[in-house]
Protein backbone atom coordinates (compact mmCIF):
# COMPACT_ATOMS: atom_id res chain seq x y z
CA UNK A 1 0.00 0.00 0.00
CA UNK A 2 1.50 3.53 -1.38
CA UNK A 3 2.13 5.70 1.83
CA UNK A 4 3.48 9.07 2.39
CA UNK A 5 6.33 9.95 4.33
CA UNK A 6 7.90 12.80 6.52
CA UNK A 7 8.85 15.91 3.85
CA UNK A 8 6.94 14.17 1.33
CA UNK A 9 5.37 16.85 -1.06
CA UNK A 10 1.10 15.70 -0.26
CA UNK A 11 -0.31 15.30 -3.66
CA UNK A 12 -2.34 18.43 -4.85
CA UNK A 13 -5.56 15.83 -5.30
CA UNK A 14 -8.65 17.39 -6.54
CA UNK A 15 -11.77 15.74 -5.00
CA UNK A 16 -15.33 16.79 -4.44
CA UNK A 17 -16.21 18.15 -0.94
CA UNK A 18 -19.45 19.65 1.52
CA UNK A 19 -17.64 22.87 0.26
CA UNK A 20 -17.33 22.28 -3.51
CA UNK A 21 -14.68 21.25 -5.64
CA UNK A 22 -11.80 21.19 -3.90
CA UNK A 23 -8.03 21.29 -4.92
CA UNK A 24 -5.83 20.43 -2.11
CA UNK A 25 -2.67 23.08 -2.62
CA UNK A 26 -5.23 25.90 -3.67
CA UNK A 27 -7.26 25.45 -0.98
CA UNK A 28 -4.59 25.70 1.28
CA UNK A 29 -2.74 28.25 -0.44
CA UNK A 30 0.01 29.53 2.69
CA UNK A 31 -2.23 27.78 5.26
CA UNK A 32 -0.97 25.08 7.31
CA UNK A 33 -3.75 22.43 6.71
CA UNK A 34 -4.85 19.14 9.01
CA UNK A 35 -6.04 16.43 6.77
CA UNK A 36 -7.99 14.03 8.34
CA UNK A 37 -9.96 10.33 7.26
CA UNK A 38 -12.73 8.96 8.83
CA UNK A 39 -13.90 4.57 8.52
CA UNK A 40 -17.85 6.19 6.99
CA UNK A 41 -20.06 8.42 8.19
CA UNK A 42 -22.92 8.26 10.48
CA UNK A 43 -20.87 5.82 12.95
CA UNK A 44 -20.71 7.28 16.65
CA UNK A 45 -17.10 7.50 17.11
CA UNK A 46 -16.15 9.67 13.71
CA UNK A 47 -19.03 11.84 14.94
CA UNK A 48 -17.71 12.39 18.17
CA UNK A 49 -14.07 13.02 16.28
CA UNK A 50 -15.65 15.57 14.01
CA UNK A 51 -17.91 17.38 16.61
CA UNK A 52 -14.46 17.95 18.51
CA UNK A 53 -12.62 19.56 15.70
CA UNK A 54 -15.58 21.84 14.63
CA UNK A 55 -15.48 22.82 18.29
CA UNK A 56 -11.53 23.59 17.97
CA UNK A 57 -11.79 25.47 14.95
CA UNK A 58 -11.50 28.42 15.90
CA UNK A 59 -8.17 27.61 17.88
CA UNK A 60 -6.79 26.18 14.23
CA UNK A 61 -8.12 28.89 11.88
CA UNK A 62 -6.35 31.39 14.81
CA UNK A 63 -2.82 29.42 13.76
CA UNK A 64 -3.53 29.72 10.44
CA UNK A 65 -4.43 26.03 9.74
CA UNK A 66 -7.10 24.63 7.85
CA UNK A 67 -8.54 21.62 8.88
CA UNK A 68 -10.32 19.21 6.02
CA UNK A 69 -11.90 15.69 6.72
CA UNK A 70 -11.96 12.92 4.31
CA UNK A 71 -14.85 9.94 4.16
CA UNK A 72 -15.64 7.23 2.11
CA UNK A 73 -18.64 8.21 1.79
CA UNK A 74 -21.04 10.08 -0.62
CA UNK A 75 -21.60 14.06 -0.48
CA UNK A 76 -25.12 13.74 0.35
CA UNK A 77 -24.44 11.22 2.96
CA UNK A 78 -21.73 14.32 4.44
CA UNK A 79 -24.15 17.40 4.08
CA UNK A 80 -26.64 14.50 6.17
CA UNK A 81 -24.24 13.80 8.76
CA UNK A 82 -23.13 16.86 9.65
CA UNK A 83 -26.16 17.99 10.42
CA UNK A 84 -26.22 15.31 13.04
CA UNK A 85 -22.43 16.41 14.12
CA UNK A 86 -23.94 20.31 14.70
CA UNK A 87 -26.74 18.43 16.69
CA UNK A 88 -24.21 16.40 18.79
CA UNK A 89 -22.75 19.86 19.85
CA UNK A 90 -25.59 21.64 20.43
CA UNK A 91 -25.13 24.25 17.55
CA UNK A 92 -27.95 25.61 15.53
CA UNK A 93 -29.58 23.60 13.08
CA UNK A 94 -28.47 26.80 10.59
CA UNK A 95 -25.01 26.74 11.64
CA UNK A 96 -22.94 25.94 8.97
CA UNK A 97 -20.18 22.75 9.49
CA UNK A 98 -17.01 25.03 9.71
CA UNK A 99 -14.86 22.68 7.55
CA UNK A 100 -14.87 20.41 4.26
CA UNK A 101 -15.48 16.98 4.06
CA UNK A 102 -14.25 15.31 1.05
CA UNK A 103 -16.40 12.52 -0.46
CA UNK A 104 -13.79 9.90 -1.35
CA UNK A 105 -17.11 7.00 -2.06
CA UNK A 106 -14.92 5.17 -4.58
CA UNK A 107 -11.78 5.32 -1.89
CA UNK A 108 -8.93 6.65 -4.38
CA UNK A 109 -7.73 9.02 -2.41
CA UNK A 110 -7.27 6.93 0.76
CA UNK A 111 -5.76 4.32 -1.24
CA UNK A 112 -3.27 6.62 -2.72
CA UNK A 113 -2.31 7.90 0.49
CA UNK A 114 -2.20 4.69 2.47
CA UNK A 115 -4.74 5.90 4.65
CA UNK A 116 -6.56 1.77 4.80
CA UNK A 117 -6.56 -0.11 7.86
CA UNK A 118 -6.08 -3.40 6.70
CA UNK A 119 -7.91 -5.39 10.03
CA UNK A 120 -10.96 -3.51 10.30
CA UNK A 121 -13.20 -4.27 7.11
CA UNK A 122 -17.09 -2.74 6.35
CA UNK A 123 -20.02 -5.36 6.10
CA UNK A 124 -18.73 -5.99 2.32
CA UNK A 125 -15.43 -7.39 3.51
CA UNK A 126 -13.95 -3.91 2.42
CA UNK A 127 -11.04 -2.20 4.59
CA UNK A 128 -12.02 0.74 6.53
CA UNK A 129 -9.72 3.50 6.49
CA UNK A 130 -8.01 4.33 9.08
CA UNK A 131 -7.99 7.52 11.42
CA UNK A 132 -5.16 9.04 9.95
CA UNK A 133 -3.93 12.95 10.93
CA UNK A 134 -1.44 14.88 8.38
CA UNK A 135 -0.01 18.24 9.01
CA UNK A 136 0.95 19.56 6.11
CA UNK A 137 2.99 22.91 6.25
CA UNK A 138 2.94 25.86 3.75
CA UNK A 139 5.23 24.32 1.41
CA UNK A 140 2.67 21.65 0.99
CA UNK A 141 5.31 18.95 2.69
CA UNK A 142 3.93 16.56 5.38
CA UNK A 143 5.34 17.64 8.72
CA UNK A 144 3.65 14.64 11.03
CA UNK A 145 1.49 11.57 10.62
CA UNK A 146 -0.16 9.61 12.93
CA UNK A 147 -2.37 7.07 11.92
CA UNK A 148 -5.09 5.50 14.36
CA UNK A 149 -6.61 1.89 13.98
CA UNK A 150 -10.52 2.58 13.08
CA UNK A 151 -11.55 1.51 16.64
CA UNK A 152 -9.52 4.60 18.36
CA UNK A 153 -11.01 7.91 18.59
CA UNK A 154 -8.35 10.54 18.11
CA UNK A 155 -7.52 13.22 20.33
CA UNK A 156 -8.00 16.63 18.55
CA UNK A 157 -6.32 18.48 21.93
CA UNK A 158 -3.08 16.85 20.82
CA UNK A 159 -3.45 17.99 17.46
CA UNK A 160 -3.35 21.50 18.39
CA UNK A 161 -0.53 21.25 21.04
CA UNK A 162 1.60 19.04 18.12
CA UNK A 163 0.61 21.87 15.58
CA UNK A 164 1.77 24.61 18.20
CA UNK A 165 4.91 22.59 18.44
CA UNK A 166 5.89 22.21 14.12
CA UNK A 167 4.94 26.07 14.21
CA UNK A 168 7.47 27.18 16.70
CA UNK A 169 10.53 24.28 15.75
CA UNK A 170 9.79 25.91 12.23
CA UNK A 171 11.34 29.67 12.52
CA UNK A 172 13.39 28.57 15.86
CA UNK A 173 16.39 26.27 16.36
CA UNK A 174 14.76 24.37 19.56
CA UNK A 175 12.81 21.19 20.12
CA UNK A 176 9.81 20.59 22.71
CA UNK A 177 10.34 17.93 25.34
CA UNK A 178 7.26 15.66 26.80
CA UNK A 179 3.90 17.18 27.53
CA UNK A 180 5.17 20.61 26.24
CA UNK A 181 2.50 23.56 26.13
CA UNK A 182 2.78 27.02 24.52
CA UNK A 183 4.68 28.97 27.39
CA UNK A 184 6.98 26.38 28.27
CA UNK A 185 10.72 26.26 28.15
CA UNK A 186 11.47 24.35 25.25
CA UNK A 187 15.21 22.45 24.99
CA UNK A 188 18.58 23.58 22.86
CA UNK A 189 18.95 20.61 20.18
CA UNK A 190 22.53 18.91 21.19
CA UNK A 191 23.68 19.93 17.84
CA UNK A 192 24.27 23.84 18.77
CA UNK A 193 27.38 24.13 20.79
CA UNK A 194 27.24 26.04 24.12
CA UNK A 195 28.65 29.91 23.05
CA UNK A 196 26.02 29.78 20.09
CA UNK A 197 23.37 28.40 22.17
CA UNK A 198 24.58 31.82 24.54
CA UNK A 199 23.49 34.22 21.68
CA UNK A 200 20.92 32.38 19.94
CA UNK A 201 18.80 32.23 23.41
CA UNK A 202 19.83 35.25 25.63
CA UNK A 203 16.85 34.83 27.78
CA UNK A 204 19.45 32.18 28.76
CA UNK A 205 20.36 28.57 28.83
CA UNK A 206 19.91 26.16 31.84
CA UNK A 207 21.80 22.59 32.06
CA UNK A 208 19.88 19.40 33.87
CA UNK A 209 22.61 17.53 35.80
CA UNK A 210 22.73 14.32 35.56
CA UNK A 211 24.76 11.04 37.21
CA UNK A 212 26.35 10.77 33.96
CA UNK A 213 27.79 14.15 33.57
CA UNK A 214 26.36 14.52 30.10
CA UNK A 215 25.38 18.51 29.37
CA UNK A 216 22.69 17.30 26.81
CA UNK A 217 19.54 18.30 29.16
CA UNK A 218 19.42 21.89 28.01
CA UNK A 219 16.82 24.27 28.49
CA UNK A 220 15.87 27.43 27.34
CA UNK A 221 12.46 29.83 27.67
CA UNK A 222 10.63 29.70 24.90
CA UNK A 223 11.73 32.26 22.38
CA UNK A 224 8.89 33.89 20.82
CA UNK A 225 5.11 33.45 21.05
CA UNK A 226 3.09 31.47 18.70
CA UNK A 227 0.79 33.69 16.73
CA UNK A 228 -1.71 33.35 14.61
CA UNK A 229 0.63 34.36 11.28
CA UNK A 230 3.10 31.51 11.76
CA UNK A 231 4.28 30.50 8.09
CA UNK A 232 6.76 27.80 7.51
CA UNK A 233 9.65 29.53 6.52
Amino acid sequence: MPGMLLGDIVPNFEADSTFGRLKLHDFLGDSWGVLFSHPRDFTPVCTTELGRAAQLSPEFSRRNVKLIALSVDSLEDHHSWSKDIMAYNNMDAGSEFPFPIIADDRRHLVEMLGMLDPEEKDQTGMPLSARCVFVIGPDKKLKLSILYPATTGRNFDEILRVVDSLQLTAHNRVATPVDWRPGDSVMVPPSIPEQEAMTLFPAGVYTKDLPSGKKYLRYTPQPNPISSDCTDG
